[in-house]
Parts: structure tokens; C-alpha cells; sequence
């Protein structure tokens, strides 16, 4: 029964995309370590708790047919802050150029804020700003 348990969590592991961008956090990289870890034998690996396993299996599988997406869907594609999809992957992908890149594309909610509420030129609120 072992070897039945083995080879779904290796399929599982095959049609689990795997994100490009999250080098070292990506869900699917960390679900094939620890599928790896929990069966180092294989097929004749000897499972302590079948009853778990299988749960386990049954969750991760939910979560990779899109179960919960499909059963509550969103009405909009962004957050309450406003960010959209595309710009959390960037985010939290880590890449600095594509950061600033977008720090370029839109004003920083700070020197927003500043002009808004300051009755000096937004340059002399940030030095003073800074000073402090």
C-alpha cells in the first residue's frame, strides 16, 4: 500500500507547477524535499501514520486542482492595498531591477503623503524628513 501512496505523491509532485521567479521558496520545491524526506526508501518505505498520509495527499491535491479557487472565487484580482497580481509576483520575486522599475512607474506612497499634506516643496520635506 506504500508503494500506492508513493507513486501518488510523486505524480502529485510532477503537476505541481513550480514558479521560476521564488529561487529557493517556491511551494512546489518544498513539497518535493519533503515528499523526498518522508519517502527515502521509495516504495518500501514503511508509513507510521497511513491515515495522515492520506489526508495530506487529499489537501495538497485540493489545493493543486484549484478546488478552493473554483468554490470561492474573487470578484477582483488585487488586494485590499490595491496591488495587483503581476506586481506582487514582482514583489515577491525578489528582483531589485524590477522593483525599482516599478518604484520609477509610480510615485512611493511617502512622497505621495508628503506633497499632499506639506505646504513646502516635497524636495525640502524629504531632506527635512531625513535630517530627523
Amino acid at each position: 500500500m506504500s508503494a500506492t501512496r508513493y507513486r501518488r505523491f510523486l505524480k502529485l509532485c510532477e503537476e505541481w507547477p513550480m514558479d521560476d521567479f521564488k529561487k529557493g521558496r517556491d511551494l512546489g520545491t518544498f513539497l518535493r524535499q519533503r515528499v523526498a524526506l518522508a519517502f527515502r526508501e521509495g516504495e518500501n518505505t514503511q508509513i507510521l501514520d497511513p491515515e495522515k498520509c492520506d489526508q495530506m495527499y487529499e489537501s495538497l491535491a485540493r489545493i493543486n486542482s484549484n478546488v478552493y479557487r473554483e468554490r470561492f472565487p474573487r470578484v477582483m484580482d488585487t488586494s485590499f492595498t490595491g496591488v495587483t497580481v503581476e506586481e506582487c509576483k514582482v514583489l515577491l520575486s525578489g528582483s531589485m531591477q524590477q522593483m525599482q522599475q516599478m518604484d520609477e512607474e509610480k510615485k512611493g506612497l511617502w512622497k505621495t503623503l508628503i506633497q499632499r499634506f506639506s505646504s513646502k516643496a516635497p524636495e525640502e520635506a524629504v531632506e527635512k524628513a531625513s535630517e530627523k
